[in-house]
């Protein structure tokens, strides 16, 4: 399937659903008692937001001082930084997944498996163009060059 294909379905069926879950839940709870609880989760998904991001910016100084590439740790803050998105997005449907990425196990687990399967990649990991025989590299020619005037 085409990424933005994919995308498109998302970004289309997600609204879709938070509207039926409000739809759902407000016709059990009520219309104000619904809207309440889209505050609340709301302010609750920013609390625990700001303390799930304490502590893993404690983690990235402590793996900094002690030399290491915190590089777990910063896909834990992307991890939560979609979160946070999730979390102040109104609908239950996003505060269940943004509420799931606030779990420290799971983030961890997210974020090892993001590492594993190189699904973030940088600009000198092999990704570059390939070469006439299709193995990497370009058409640069490594050498010294000397002006002789």
């Amino acid at each position: 399937m085409n990424p933005f294909s994919l995308l498109f379905f998302v970004f289309l069926a997600i609204p879709v659903l938070e509207i039926y879950l409000l739809i759902k839940v407000g016709a059990v709870f009520g219309a104000l008692t619904t809207a309440m609880l889209v505050v609340a989760t709301a302010i609750i998904g920013a609390w625990l937001l700001r303390l799930q991001g304490f502590s893993t910016w404690q983690r990235v100084q402590n793996s900094m001082n002690q030399g290491e590439l915190p590089a777990i740790e910063m896909i834990e803050g992307l991890i939560l930084l979609v979160s946070g998105a999730l979390l102040l997005t109104p609908g239950f449907f996003t505060d269940a997944i943004g509420f799931c990425c606030l779990v420290p196990m799971l983030r961890r687990r997210i974020a090892l498996s993001i590492l594993e399967k190189g699904l973030l990649k940088g600009p000198n990991s092999g990704g570059g163009p390939r070469g006439p025989d299709g193995r990497g590299g370009s058409d640069t020619i490594e050498g010294e060059f000397r002006r002789d005037d």
